[in-house]
């Protein structure tokens, strides 16, 4: 019997705290469109993410990737830096 595995859910967010030792808190944001009026509305979620390295700044660019449960709330890991804050 083999199990197939699905693939890991990636998010592209921007880095918001770094504050933590080994964990970063992520900002992802989508966009939405009204049911009714048809314009866009933002929303956003936060993922405590663990960097390894803490090599990740406030405002950086980052691909987290989802994971087994680190602690309590981290669920998600730095897979990649896309683009360094300036």
């Amino acid at each position: 019997m083999t199990e197939e595995h699905r693939p890991k859910k990636t998010q592209l967010g921007y880095v918001k705290s770094n504050s933590m030792d080994k964990t970063v808190v992520v900002l992802v944001e989508r966009k939405i469109r009204h049911k009714l009026y048809g314009k866009y509305i933002r929303r956003h979620v936060k993922y405590m993410a663990h960097d390894a390295v803490n090599e990740c700044q406030v405002g950086d660019t980052v691909l987290i990737e989802e994971c087994r449960p680190l602690s309590k709330n981290k669920r998600w890991f730095v897979k990649t830096i896309i683009q360094r804050a300036v």
